[in-house]
């Protein structure tokens, strides 16, 4: 079962979204220099639909959630973000630290989704030589593609 530590209202995780992002624990990816190593453990509140439902309601104006992890259930994520999609006009958002997308994913359920694992030497996701791809999918009545947004965390270096 998913479980969650903890809740924040972002306004860079997404760009151009209030984002509600779910820190999700039990990461089994173990990258080296991980900024959030505490999420690596089993514990938290169990993400539930009517707990997920609850943070919907407490966090009024967000026009996005976005799950930080659940790569060892992804399952389970897109099943939350698929009943995300039917009861809720709110843009989901999907942070995976895997280094490829889950075979199993139907983007559909999906607005955003960044894969990629932290490489210390390559930098973070506002770094121009990151590793790590946020990837925004756009929904079409004939098909859905997805388009490499990444460079729009680059700002900070576009000036320098």
């Amino acid at each position: 079962m998913l479980k969650y530590i903890d809740t924040l209202v972002g306004f860079s995780e997404i760009p151009n979204e209030i984002t509600l992002c779910i820190n999700i624990s039990n990461c089994p990816n173990n990258c080296e220099g991980c900024h959030s190593p505490w999420l690596s453990k089993d514990e938290g509140t169990p993400l539930t639909y009517v707990e997920l439902k609850s943070l919907i309601n407490r966090n009024k104006g967000i026009t996005c959630i976005c799950f930080m992890g659940g790569d060892r259930e992804p399952w389970e994520i897109q099943r939350l973000a698929k009943l995300i999609k039917e009861d809720f006009d709110i843009k989901v958002g999907w942070y995976s630290g895997k280094d490829e997308m889950w075979k199993g994913i139907n983007l559909i359920y999906f607005d955003y989704v960044k894969i990629g694992s932290y490489k210390r030497d390559l930098g973070p996701l506002d770094s121009p030589t990151t590793n790590q791809i946020l990837y925004k999918v756009i929904h079409t009545e004939v098909s859905t593609v997805i388009m490499d947004i990444t460079y729009l965390f680059w700002k900070k270096w576009k000036s320098e």
